[in-house]
């Protein structure tokens, strides 16, 4: 099991990164303390550099001041952050790397600002989205779509390794003054047009089709689908990590933006305004890659290319690629070790709860799941963490932080029933409450026996102090004996665990005693 480090309040490095894409601009700080990382500010601006480049081939005069303007305030965040130039990192994309006049704007933007910009080559570009997408999912083989403005990179992934990449002019607000330009309704010619056009160009890159079933999307067009499609479907908003865009989710939903002006698009649940010019020609360049690869759904990440870089600066001794070992396992102990938790306590009672669940599955009294033994590892892990707000109602707080904070490498079903276990480790029946949307009636016995076995375990560490070291379980008929094995008065830890007679009762049919 994986330690949790004590947290400090000072950062010891910081890395900002600029990604100065075809269609937004965004400055994102990230800090790193005691193996722990987080973002701690960010600045957006939908500055649309590209905008105009398919009749010009050029960067146009207003889209350049917009993005000098907003560079500018980049610069003087920087300044007063007291962010160095070894601690930031820009990198430009797709619009800027083609424009004939690219090196003018750049030459501007140093001058002006001061700030150190790289152009990425379409490869890098298609590797920092490739690191961003491994390093935030479980993909291990698939592919990787990075949608922007300009541009669409594809990945496929072998072992969670980069095999085969290709980069195409696919870009939304390319497409969209190509083939979808002006107020719409478009017409269904128009938009045939460009399913045809994508259909063509990925005809390049054979290797589509043999990626495999899973694709993992990144990219604002993509986050902002899986918000709709989250909308339409009455599910809670949680931030879109992990959250799969299938294949007939994606059709209706081209369809209905179809029907709409594109002043009209906004007003679709989800559709940002930002991106109601937009976002049917993103929408349907994704229905063409997953068309091209058989692929029934996208999963969105919120990783983007801005996490790529900063995830190549973080694991840069992890080898080459540089990749999480383990981007669960990681995702539990960088959230938990952001707040001070006792780690001596939680690791107990993460001991506690998995041999319980272990001596149980022997006893047949549940399946024995890995996932399952996963998750209630991770709920033991972040049970406390609410402590940081107060401790009245923490494990309330607990709950609050897990799905405001997001636990990448999960299913939104999994954060769900990892969060819900952790709102009851201390009291209470569990029930789903306003997440029900996410959870069958597995999900739901899951969560009755995770909350069952971490408020058992809380209760036998009830003193904080280890001297319950271990536990017998022994099945007979409808009874089910718990033997502690401890050195000191076990009066306590006793007490508080046959309290919970009812809610075992509950997860496992059975009458449980506490010698």
């Amino acid at each position: 099991m994986g330690r949790v480090a004590v947290p400090s309040s000072r950062p010891e490095r910081r890395l900002a990164v600029i990604d100065l894409g075809s269609n937004s601009f965004r400055l994102v700080v990230f800090d790193t303390a005691a193996g722990a990382w987080r973002r701690t500010d960010e600045i957006h601006q939908p500055v649309r550099i590209g905008e105009g480049m398919v009749a010009t081939g050029k960067l146009g005069k207003a889209p350049m001041g917009r993005a000098l303007d907003t560079l500018d305030v980049f610069a003087h965040f920087a300044r007063a952050s007291g962010l160095r130039e070894d601690q930031i990192d820009g990198v430009a994309t797709s619009a800027i790397r083609e424009a004939d006049n690219g090196d003018v704007f750049l030459a501007r933007a140093r001058e002006l600002t001061g700030l150190p910009i790289r152009v990425l080559s379409r490869e890098q570009e298609a590797h920092y989205g490739y690191l961003a997408a491994v390093n935030s999912t479980t993909l291990a083989d698939g592919c990787v779509l990075d949608l922007g403005g300009g541009s669409m990179q594809l990945v496929q992934v072998t072992g969670r390794h980069a095999t085969e990449s290709e980069s195409w002019r696919l870009g939304a607000v390319r497409m969209t003054e190509r083939f979808l330009p002006g107020a719409g309704p478009h017409k269904r010619r128009a938009m045939d047009e460009l399913r045809a056009h994508v259909a063509t160009k990925l005809e390049r890159a054979p290797w589509i089709p043999r990626c495999g079933q899973r694709l993992v999307g990144i990219g604002g067009t993509v986050r902002n689908l899986a918000v709709a499609v989250q909308k339409a479907q009455d599910l809670p908003s949680l931030g879109v990590q992990g959250q799969v865009i299938s294949q007939e989710a994606l059709d209706d939903l081209v369809e209905r933006l179809a029907a709409l002006p594109t002043a009209e698009r906004k007003t679709v649940p989800g559709i940002k305004p930002a991106r109601s010019d937009l976002i049917l020609a993103g929408a349907i360049v994704v229905q063409g890659v997953m068309r091209a690869g058989g692929f029934t759904g996208v999963e969105a990440t919120e990783a983007g290319l801005r996490e790529g870089v900063f995830f190549e600066s973080l694991l840069q001794e992890a080898g080459d690629p540089p990749l999480m070992e383990d981007v669960r396992r990681a995702s539990v102990l960088n959230l938990a070790t952001q707040y001070h938790v006792d780690p001596a306590h939680t690791e107990h009672v993460a001991k506690l709860a998995l041999g319980l669940f272990d001596e149980l599955a022997a006893c047949d009294l549940h399946p024995g799941d890995k996932i399952e033994r996963e998750l209630l590892w991770a709920a033991c892990c972040l049970h406390d963490i609410g402590m940081s707000v107060d401790y009245d109602d923490h494990h309330k707080h607990s709950r609050y932080l897990i799905l405001s904070a997001g636990l990448p490498g999960f299913t939104p079903t999994e954060v769900a029933v990892i969060a819900q276990a952790a709102r009851y480790h201390r009291k209470g029946t569990p029930d789903p409450g306003p997440l029900a949307a996410l959870m069958d009636q597995t999900a739901q016995e899951r969560l009755n026996r995770l909350a069952a076995l971490l408020r058992l375990a809380e209760d036998l560490e009830r003193a904080r102090d280890q001297s319950v070291r271990a536990v017998q379980v022994k099945a007979r008929g409808d009874e089910v004996r718990l033997t502690l094995d401890a050195d000191e008065a076990i009066a306590l830890p006793r007490w508080a665990a046959q309290r919970e007679v009812d809610l075992f009762a509950r997860a496992f049919g059975r009458t449980l005693v506490v010698r």
